[in-house]
């Protein structure tokens, strides 16, 4: 495992020639492999590997100079602006050339803030020759803030909003970091820079004049691909939260791998960009993936703009998570059924599924008025981010839109398997088909076959930032990193997960069974919005052990069936009887015996993920 921490160092120009000439060996061999794939469910090829991310900006420049790479909204009531590739590459070889005359060569650097151009540059000056990039979670409080970024060892933050500039200052000010620069987005002058308080803008502009003047520090700057390149700080309680430390190799790699399995039109298609770009799901799978197929990036003001904002910008292609899809399948139910032609589209669906197989699509007129929600060029949703019910997304292909999920985690840049996009190979039961290069192993195998899923391959992470013994908790001597992750791979190569390793609930006689198996039937009541379910086998009183169901009910769909005065007993008879219908598909020892329905938000990571070990998430 390499373990080098010198991104951005010095490295004599010989040797930095034959390091370059290594890895631009190594990527042609894994692009010839690719190539010579035999395997019909990786039917897309890319044009070649790039080495690095400095590589995969400035390649896509040469070949796709004038086509925008970011569309973004500068202001709420102005149509969205076009950045091109070009502009990103200058604005990029500026910047990167203020940070190291700020002498953040080899410095840990943090960005904050929403999704944005800024955000993308930030990200890209740094990785292309200066030092290593700390995306932060903008959800994370003050104090947590402060942990991070001690425990990263920060030099600088790029904030990208005023709100989070002023809670850098404070972190600065409390001389409890090495922070030496909070470096704001959001103001055109400098505040203090003799205290390292900067214009983000202004410094740009430093950066381009000496550009400008000939000063090629950080354009001819090294990068070595096997260096630490990311950190990204998990989600959770920062006492524990780990750094995962990742390399450009990996990162390019991930991208490229993702769309040997789904089609991207290169110098064509548009992304819309709605999850948090510190999220590496988000960071790899739409913004890089854009950088490397010289594609748009249409990035949404936020999640009630989504509508308008996509019917401004015709995205091709969405990523999001299950919850996005699940608001979106139920609305879109709810007003079909309200239209009364609900029985009507859902014959047209069962015949379509027939005719597609010919190559027949019959939908489409009837499907129109809801596509045009999405822009009306809408062509690949992808989910991920958490299991997601395959009927929803089957849905959403009956609707003409070509629907998968896939599989990864942070560890592993993230994604490390996709369901193809070709229908013949779709299979949403499964989290996904896995990627050229990557291995799947299933250790301690339960009576049914399922055990930890173990992953080895080239985008599996470097390990925790300054934590051996995690890292080697993690990742074995064979280099297999164990997810925590409960599951099977079947002979096809498609991974499906049942649960998580720490949630596992053992009842009073032995039996082991996967809280998110139970949710999983719970969620395809309408009426239920969210659920946890937990055991408690230990309590003095037999009649409350058991496996118990927490429940948040969908308020809009009990208006709908019961009218806005509904009362507290006709929900819960009317719950308890959705969970019945959940009981009846398992076996005696997995049925839920207890149901608590709750009117409060559960309490969730910043990844909007239920806390299960939170003890309040269990109550009313």
């Amino acid at each position: 495992m390499n373990t080098n921490l010198m991104i951005g160092r010095s490295i004599p120009a010989e040797e930095y020639k034959e390091i370059r000439r290594q890895e631009r060996a190594e990527m042609d061999r894994i692009q010839e492999q690719i190539d010579n794939w035999s395997n019909p469910r990786v039917q897309y090829r890319g044009h070649d590997i790039p080495v690095d991310l400095k590589d995969l900006l400035e390649t896509t420049v040469a070949h796709f100079p004038e086509r925008a790479l970011f569309k973004q909204k500068f202001n709420r009531n102005e149509p969205f602006r076009e950045i091109t590739f070009r502009q990103v590459l200058d604005d990029v070889y500026a910047l990167g050339t203020a940070f190291l005359d700020l002498g953040l060569r080899e410095k840990k650097i943090g960005v904050i803030g929403k999704n944005s151009y800024q955000w993308c540059e930030t990200y890209l000056a740094v990785t292309g020759g200066v030092g290593v990039i700390v995306p932060l979670d903008k959800e994370l409080h003050e104090e947590e803030l402060k942990q991070i970024t001690v425990k990263g060892e920060l030099s600088a933050v790029i904030t990208v909003e005023n709100k989070y500039y002023e809670t850098f200052k404070a972190i600065k000010e409390s001389g409890e970091s090495q922070l030496e620069y909070v470096i704001n987005v959001a103001m055109e002058e400098d505040e203090s820079p003799k205290d390292g308080y900067i214009s983000w803008n202004k410094l740009r502009e430093t950066g381009r004049k000496a550009v400008h003047n000939g000063d090629r520090k950080y354009i001819d700057a090294p990068v070595v691909n096997t260096d630490l390149s990311v950190i990204l700080f998990t989600s959770g309680t920062t006492d524990v939260s780990k750094g995962v430390m990742l390399n450009q190799k990996n990162l390019v790699l991930d991208t490229y791998l993702a769309q040997t399995l789904l089609e991207v039109r290169q110098g064509e298609d548009t992304f819309f960009s709605i999850l948090p770009l510190h999220h590496t799901y988000e960071c790899t799978a739409t913004f890089l993936e854009c950088v490397y197929n010289g594609t748009t990036m249409a990035i949404c003001q936020g999640l009630k703009y989504i509508v308008k904002d996509m019917q401004e910008t015709r995205p091709n292609l969405l990523l999001g998570v299950p919850v996005i899809f699940e608001n979106l399948y139920n609305k879109i139910t709810r007003n079909v059924r309200k239209s009364g032609k609900e029985k009507q589209l859902n014959t047209l669906f069962r015949i379509n599924r027939v005719t597609k197989k010919i190559g027949l699509d019959i939908s489409k007129r009837a499907t129109k008025q809801i596509t045009e929600l999405f822009g009306g060029e809408l062509r690949t949703v992808i989910c991920g981010g958490a299991a997601v019910d395959g009927d929803i997304l089957d849905y959403f292909g009956d609707l003409g839109f070509r629907s998968v999920q896939g599989y990864g985690l942070t560890e592993c840049s993230p994604v490390i398997a996709l369901n193809p996009d070709n229908a013949k190979f779709i299979n949403n039961k499964s989290a996904g088909y896995l990627f050229p290069l990557s291995e799947c192993k299933i250790v301690d195998k339960d009576e049914d076959g399922c055990g930890e899923i173990c992953l080895r391959g080239p985008t599996v992470m470097m390990g925790y930032y300054k934590d051996p013994e995690r890292t080697a908790e993690a990742i074995d001597s064979d280099g297999w990193y164990h997810t925590g992750d409960l599951g099977y791979i079947d002979e096809q190569e498609y991974v499906y997960i049942t649960g998580r390793k720490k949630s596992i609930i053992i009842t009073g006689n032995g039996k082991n069974v996967y809280p998110e198996e139970l949710e999983f039937y719970l969620q395809k009541s309408e009426y239920i919005s969210e659920s946890m379910v937990w055991g408690d086998e230990t309590n003095a009183d037999p009649t409350r052990r058991g496996i118990y169901a927490t429940i948040r009910v969908n308020k809009e769909a009990i208006e709908d069936k019961f009218g806005a005065d509904y009362s507290k007993e006709q929900v819960t008879e009317f719950i308890n009887r959705e969970v019945d219908k959940a009981n009846e598909k398992l076996p005696l020892f997995k049925k839920i015996t207890h149901v608590i329905i709750r009117e409060r938000e559960f309490n969730k990571t910043t990844t909007h993920k239920i806390l299960r070990r939170d003890e309040d998430n269990k109550w009313a």
